[in-house]
């Protein structure tokens, strides 16, 4: 793919990221100052529809990323530090490191991230919160995801009993087909060991979720945690 290519795919992903609607040309040349005309954008735009990249819904006239767009995103996630304010909330929600102070942190990483949140203390005692934030995305708005999405979160105990041994340790992220919490899902998780017990701790969200800033905060909490 070449540069320009990968500067409108990349934009297309974050704008749809922010705003969960379909991305058209003109929104890219105007609000992210792109030195490219709008008729470019439609070719570069109709050329990475036909490589698989990026989608169009419905009779929109906008694209949304595919799964194959949001894999190639990830596979270059820039690295993204937390503000101050969160670094001190949550390295004061977690200075007790038990599971009141966990379920905290939790209620507060679903606040922060806008998404639902699950947290295994250990194999078979689980936590989650936020479940709210996730079906107020408009992806799930459509009767079938609804259904779908609340599948998924009766099946949540059972789905980390199954890859609970599976994991390798420490932050990681899973989009789409390799999801398995559902392959129109992403989920940025963590696997820890905390005196003794290996802990599991996630963000469930739409695929349109903010990977940079989700990531961030996994690793800052697995730091936390991992701290002797």
């Amino acid at each position: 793919m070449d540069e320009r290519k990968a500067l409108i795919l990349k934009t297309i992903v974050k704008e749809h990221i922010k705003t969960g609607v379909p991305v058209g040309s003109e929104v890219l040349v105007d609000k992210y100052n792109l030195d490219i005309s709008s008729a470019t954008v439609r070719n570069e735009m109709a050329e990475l529809e036909t490589a698989g990249f990026i989608a169009q819904p419905h009779t929109s006239a906008g694209r949304i990323p595919t799964e194959k767009a949001y894999n190639l995103y990830i596979e270059n996630l820039a690295e993204k530090k937390l503000g101050a304010l969160e670094i001190k909330n949550f390295s004061k929600l977690l200075e007790g490191k038990d599971e009141l102070n966990f379920k905290q942190a939790a209620k507060e990483l679903a606040k922060v991230s806008g998404n639902a949140v699950f947290w295994a203390f250990h194999r078979h005692n689980l936590y989650y919160t936020g479940i709210s934030n996730l079906l107020s995305q408009p992806e799930f708005s459509e009767t079938k995801l609804i259904y779908d999405i609340s599948q998924i979160i009766d099946r949540v105990d059972e789905i980390i009993n199954n890859i609970y041994n599976k994991l390798e340790a420490g932050p990681q992220i899973f989009i789409g087909v390799d999801n398995p919490f559902g392959d129109f899902c992403g989920t940025v998780l963590t696997k820890y060991k905390l005196k003794g017990n290996i802990g599991l701790l996630g963000i469930l969200g739409p695929m349109r979720m903010d990977y940079e800033k989700n990531l961030a905060l996994i690793k800052f909490l697995n730091d936390i945690l991992m701290e002797k």
